[in-house]
């Protein structure tokens, strides 16, 4: 067992944060052999029942648990920062003739080295990912996630229409792909397989049908997909299904939606369509910096939270500006003061904190399991340093309340902050940043 000295940041059932300013966590194999938490909770109440193991003082840092990202695209790391006038054409002009090279599977591994170093960097211990239409890209994602002992869920993007050659895939096959993935991947060490339409106007009714029969047979895999981003988006998806009531029903009408569906951005919504996602147990990844960045649109905060059904946060990389989820927590509560039917609405530093760990694990189906820091949940965390640089320093170092202490994170932190990051019980350290002391 390993044992850590800290301030401590977790989660109770109800999203409320739970903080020890003087707080100890060890972790563990369990039963199956798994590190997870043994143990968290106040160092003086703790420690008499750890005597024999050796603890790890770290002073002035903060343990909490490592943040979770439900909407990414691994092979758009190079399409970050692309100029266009919206998402329609900022598909068309940069992310399709970039992802067309994920056919080459060489390019594929040396990018999914680059993309996970980047996750990690910036404190991500689980992704929900969004791969190529090329089965290759998956492979190389989740042999580098398998190596790295990372929990990583996955899947081979399915366009069989309305797409350029070298994305644009072939029903049939397609279809025998991700089957033939599912049976590689899912369920091997942490990896889990999404079964991956890239949004409706992109597959044919035959490919989605597919793609709805492949999840009733595969109960436990995910599903991801695009949903109600972008007005014209939805426009043409009326065009294209205009039996259905809306965009969100084309899916469900194809047996998409369920609990582990996960549907990014979820932005043009009625109150019909926010009912339907709670009821079916299907989930929203609110990506804050690409809807900002691409106009798309804002994230109705007030309406989940009135209707009730389950969300967390997500970079969106790359119509998402930053793989940093201090960046997207930010952006998201810039979308809850202004971006409102009723603005002025506050997302508070804890909710924020809890859409991007313990949150986005229960909006995955794996609440308890990643996400927090409760015994029993897997060790995976990060080792935060509040006073990473200067101005940070100053500001956490007057902190009257964890209130105050999370939002001065989320303000002005970065990959900086992350000192080191404990995957499946194993550390890594940043092999830059090291702190400097500063004079307040």
């Amino acid at each position: 067992m390993q044992a850590f000295r800290a301030s401590l940041l977790r989660f109770a059932d109800d999203s409320a944060a739970l903080f020890e300013p003087d707080g100890l966590l060890v972790i563990g194999p369990d039963a199956c052999g798994r590190q997870v938490v043994r143990a968290a909770g106040n160092y003086k109440a703790l420690a008499g029942d750890f005597a024999g193991v050796g603890i790890e003082h770290l002073p002035g840092r903060i343990l909490a648990p490592g943040f979770i990202d439900l909407h990414v695209h691994f092979p758009q790391i190079d399409v970050i920062g692309s100029p266009a006038d919206g998402l329609l054409p900022w598909l068309e002009n940069f992310t399709f003739p970039h992802e067309a090279r994920f056919a080459n599977a060489d390019y594929a591994e040396s990018m999914a080295s680059v993309f996970l170093d980047e996750l990690r960097r910036h404190g991500v211990t689980t992704a929900l990912t969004f791969c190529t239409s090329h089965p290759a890209s998956v492979d190389a994602l989740l042999s580098e996630s398998q190596r790295r002992g990372l929990r990583m869920i996955a899947g081979k993007v399915l366009q069989d229409r309305h797409s350029p050659d070298g994305v644009r895939d072939d029903t049939e096959q397609s279809l025998v792909d991700t089957e033939a993935l599912i049976g590689r991947w899912h369920g091997r060490g942490r990896l889990g397989y999404a079964i991956t339409p890239r949004f409706a106007p992109s597959c044919t009714e035959a490919q989605l049908r597919g793609a709805g029969e492949l999840a009733a047979r595969h109960g436990d895999v995910w599903i991801q997909s695009h949903v109600a981003e972008n007005k014209d988006e939805v426009r043409w998806a009326r065009e294209l299904f205009p039996d259905a009531r809306s965009y969100l029903a084309v899916y469900e009408g194809f047996g998409l939606l369920r609990e582990r569906a996960i549907y990014a951005h979820c932005i043009h919504f009625d109150d019909d369509d926010r009912a339907l996602m709670r009821d079916t147990g299907a989930a929203a990844a609110v990506s804050p910096t690409s809807n900002l960045f691409l106009g798309s649109g804002f994230f109705d905060y007030e309406g989940a939270r009135r209707i009730g059904f389950r969300h967390g946060l997500a970079s969106d990389v790359g119509g998402g500006t930053s793989f940093s989820p201090f960046h997207t927590m930010l952006a998201a509560y810039y979308v809850g003061r202004e971006g409102q039917t009723k603005p002025g609405l506050s997302l508070q530093p804890q909710n924020l904190w809890w859409q991007h760990t313990a949150g986005a694990a229960q909006a995955l189906g794996l609440g308890g399991v990643i996400g927090n820091l409760q015994p029993g949940c897997e060790a995976d965390f990060l080792v935060l340093d509040p006073k990473a640089t200067p101005l940070l320093a100053r500001k956490t170092a007057n902190a009257r309340s964890l209130d105050e202490l999370l939002f001065s994170l989320i303000v002005l932190g970065d990959d900086r902050v992350i000192e080191r990051v404990v995957v499946d019980g194993v550390a890594w350290r940043p092999p830059y940043n090291r702190r400097q002391e500063f004079p307040r």
